[in-house]
This record gives C-alpha cells, sequence and structure tokens, in this order.
C-alpha cells in the first residue's frame, strides 16, 4: 500500500513538472497564430515566450527556499493553483498585452511548484537507491515535456485553435490538486524564517541577467550585478540565508550545479540552432523540421528512468563522466556540417547529445540533492533548477547571436561550427568539474 502512494504521489508531481516545462516551448509553435489573431507584433509574441520564461527562471530559488519553510505540499498546491488560474486567464486574453500578463502569474505559479516537486519526491524517497530512481522517472518526465511541446501545439492548435494550448492544463491541474490534497504527506515545516531580502535580490539578479541576455540590454548586465552583490551582502548578514553557508562550500553541490548549467546552456542552444538549420538551411518545413528531432529526444527521455537506477547502483559521478565524453563527441562532428551535407551528417549529433543528455539530467540532480542537507531540499532544488533554466535560456540567446541569420547559409554552417567547438570546450571543462567535485 505504501508503494502504491508513493507511486501516485511521484506520478502526481511528475504531471507538474510537465506541465510546467510543457509550457515552456508548447507556445512557440503558435506565435504566428496568435499574432495574426490578436494583432501583436514580433515584440509582443516575445514576450508571450519570454514573460513566463523569466519569471520562471528568477524565482525558482525564491520557491524552493519559501518550500522548506512553510512546508512543500502547501507551496505546490499554491504553485498548481496559480499555474491554472493564469491558464484560464491566458486562454480568455482578448489582447497580446494581457496574455503576456498571464504569462507572467503563470510564470509565478511555476516557480512556486517546480522546485517543491523535486523536494516532495526527495522527501518521500529518502533511501538512497529508491530515490535515485525516481528521480530518474521524473528527469524523463521533463525531457518528454521538452520534446513533447512543439508536436503538442501543433496538433492542438490544427484541431481548435491557439486558446487549447492553455485550456488543456485547467481540469488537469484541477485533478492534480485533488491528488495533492488526498496523497501528498504534509512534510514538515522548519522554524526558520523566510528570507524576504534575500529572496528579492536573488529574483531581481536573475531576472535582470536573463532579460539582457534575451533583449541584448545592457544596463540589466549592471542592474544584475548589482543585485548579486546586494543577495551576498544579504545572505552573509541574515540569520536565516536562504542560501546558507553549508550549502555554499559544499564542493559537490557548486559541482553538479555547474554541470547542470553547462548541460542545459549547450544542450537547449543547440536544439534552437539545429532547428534553424533544419528549416531555414536544409529547407524541411516546421513539423517536418520538429520530426527531425526525434531521433535525439527519444533517447533522451528514454535513458533519464534508466539513468536513475544506475545511479541508485554506481552513484552519479560514472554516468555524468559518460553523458558528457558522449556530448563531446557529438559537439565535435557538428565541424562536418554543411550548407549542402544533408540531415545525416548532423544525426549523430543530435542522437549522441540526447542520449548523454539522458544520461546526465537524472545524475546532475542526484548528485545535487545527494550533496546538501535533508532539510534543504527545496533551495537545493531551487538552486539546481534555477542553473539549468537560466542557463538553459542564455545558452538560446548565445548560440543563436553566434549562428546568426540563417539565410546566408555560408554564415550560418560557420556559426554552427563555432556552437560545435565552444560547446564541446564547456562540456570538457564539465568533465574536470564532474572528476573533481562528484562523488
Amino acid at each position: 500500500m505504501l508503494t502504491k502512494t508513493r507511486g501516485a504521489v511521484l506520478l502526481t508531481m511528475c504531471a507538474g513538472m510537465f506541465l510546467v516545462q510543457l509550457d515552456v516551448t508548447v507556445v512557440n509553435v503558435a506565435l504566428p497564430t496568435i499574432g495574426a489573431r490578436l494583432h501583436t507584433g514580433l515584440a509582443t509574441q516575445q514576450w508571450i515566450v519570454d514573460g513566463y520564461a523569466v519569471v520562471l527562471a528568477s524565482l525558482l530559488l525564491s520557491g524552493g527556499a519559501i518550500g522548506d519553510v512553510l512546508g512543500h505540499r502547501r507551496i505546490v498546491l499554491a504553485g498548481f493553483t496559480v499555474f491554472g488560474l493564469a491558464s484560464a486567464g491566458c486562454a480568455l486574453a482578448p489582447s497580446g498585452a494581457v496574455l503576456v500578463g498571464f504569462r507572467v502569474v503563470q510564470g509565478f505559479g511555476a516557480a512556486l511548484l517546480l522546485p517543491g516537486t523535486l523536494a516532495v519526491i526527495t522527501a518521500v524517497y529518502p533511501e538512497r537507491r529508491e530515490q535515485a530512481r525516481a528521480l530518474g522517472i521524473w528527469a524523463g518526465v521533463s525531457a518528454l515535456a521538452l520534446a513533447g511541446g512543439p508536436l503538442l501545439g501543433g496538433l492542438l492548435i490544427t484541431a481548435s485553435g491557439w486558446r487549447l494550448l492553455f485550456w488543456i492544463n485547467v481540469p488537469l491541474v484541477a485533478v492534480a490538486v485533488l491528488a495533492c490534497l488526498r496523497i501528498v504527506p504534509a512534510g514538515t515545516r522548519t522554524s526558520r524564517r523566510i528570507d524576504f531580502a534575500g529572496a528579492a535580490t536573488a529574483a531581481i539578479s536573475l531576472a535582470a541577467l536573463v532579460f539582457a541576455v534575451i533583449q541584448g540590454a545592457l544596463p540589466a548586465v549592471a542592474v544584475a550585478l548589482a543585485a548579486a552583490v546586494a543577495f551576498v551582502w544579504v545572505e552573509r548578514r541574515g540569520a536565516d540565508p536562504m542560501l546558507p553557508p553549508e550549502l555554499v562550500r559544499s564542493r559537490q553541490f557548486a559541482g553538479a550545479n555547474l554541470v547542470a548549467g553547462a548541460m542545459n546552456f549547450v544542450g537547449l542552444g543547440t536544439i534552437l540552432v539545429l532547428t534553424l538549420y533544419f528549416q531555414e538551411v536544409l529547407g524541411y518545413s516546421p513539423l517536418h523540421g520538429a520530426l527531425l528531432l526525434l531521433p535525439g529526444f527519444v533517447p533522451l527521455s528514454l535513458m533519464a528512468p534508466v539513468t536513475g537506477r544506475l545511479v541508485g547502483k554506481y552513484g552519479p559521478r560514472p554516468l555524468m563522466l559518460a553523458g558528457l565524453v558522449l556530448g563531446v563527441l557529438a559537439l565535435l562532428n557538428l565541424l562536418r556540417a554543411g550548407p549542402g551535407t544533408g540531415y545525416l551528417t548532423v544525426l549523430p549529433t543530435w542522437f549522441c547529445l540526447g542520449l548523454g543528455m539522458g544520461l546526465l539530467t537524472a545524475a546532475v540532480v542526484a548528485a545535487a540533492v545527494d550533496g546538501v542537507p535533508a532539510d534543504r531540499g527545496g533551495v537545493a532544488s531551487g538552486v539546481n533548477n534555477t542553473a539549468r533554466q537560466a542557463c538553459g535560456a542564455i545558452g538560446v540567446a548565445a548560440f543563436g547571436v553566434i549562428t546568426g541569420e540563417p539565410a546566408d547559409h555560408a554564415a550560418f554552417v560557420s556559426g554552427l561550427h563555432t556552437v560545435g567547438l565552444l560547446g564541446a570546450a564547456l562540456w570538457m571543462v564539465a568533465i574536470a568539474i564532474t572528476a573533481g567535485t562528484v562523488r
């Protein structure tokens, strides 16, 4: 009976994480349709995506820390509720500006929800081997959401228009809320106080940094640096700091999160440039281009649960090293790409990169969570998810700048070669970090 209950908790938490991750990508394919129906320009369409992404990335750390203080079931329920109501607001939005506003609120709910799902799982599965397996399933569902977003978006738009992209969240959230109330344990609350100053300065710093990269706004970099300095000052003097010294001093925790950031920086950035390469250089349609990404998404989704079992048996370090080495070889294969070399030339890159990330994802999460005390699971989850979301957004922006406009095929392919070298170099650094910090 206990096993069934824990399985139901895992399913509910995975559903929450799936919705959060899905809404990162599912809207992209609908932007032209939304722009035509709501008469919005390109800038508004960009913020329909970025309004969600920036708020999510900037508040994840705060959401995890608040959950540690107030109890993760309570914060997960709040996150589900805000996310569901905001989804209904998005579906009813009469204009682009209103839609952007509700996407911001949706990002706030997602930031409460996502770190709490991981913290609940680690609390329900305290034994290392079972926990690693559960985290593998969680990571596999995350990869499935990443892969399924564009395809599901295209199908829903074809069936009933863009508003169904948001309406579909509402009944799913309602079921998840009822499941949380019935089966998710209340958990423990600590006597610590909420670090409002730390939460505010961390959120401002992360939001400004992601905004600066996405929009190319240099003044935002200064704001990010100033807020980061303020965050360090506040944390060093606070009675109950959101990022406690024992986390900062943990070599494994720091190393795992650096590797997680490098993984998403390179992985999500590569997905962007390969999508552009397939459609703009090789001439495939959007749907055909999305289908061509499946050979990488399939191993990414299928390997994560397997990796969870292997982590439970062997620990995260060998899996992280194997995934990073495989990724380095895959990225170097991009040097073979050319304007007319065809899909089969870059297929080994995308397949091996997806396989490498499938080995990495569950392992880096397990390494990060295993490197902190049990009562800091929420903030540990928040830091790990922040590293992945923020670095992923920055990687997408950076790789887009490196490759440039795909209309100039020769220049774009030259940028693709640079992306391969840069990505391989970053993952080689990640190999050294893993070898030196992860048990």
